[in-house]
């Protein structure tokens, strides 16, 4: 049985190719961010400075998925 996720928010600092991004976390910890499956086949984007809700497995604290935008 799988660990439930963790979840969190962050701040986009950059967009780094089509679906990643660099995102900083509310605690100052800058991750890589990829967007989720339904965010890919929507051909969502961000912007700069946007607030966004984003996964994390518990074991690995480095990158994430992005699940939606924080209006």
């Amino acid at each position: 049985m799988s660990e439930a996720a963790i979840q969190t928010t962050g701040t986009i600092l950059e967009r780094k190719g089509e679906i990643i991004y660099r995102v900083e976390l509310m605690n100052g910890k800058v991750m890589l961010g990829h967007l989720s499956k339904a965010l890919t086949d929507a051909k969502a984007e961000f912007a700069d400075g946007d607030s966004v809700s984003l996964e994390m497995t518990p074991y690995d604290f480095d990158q994430g998925r992005i699940t939606g935008k924080i209006s």
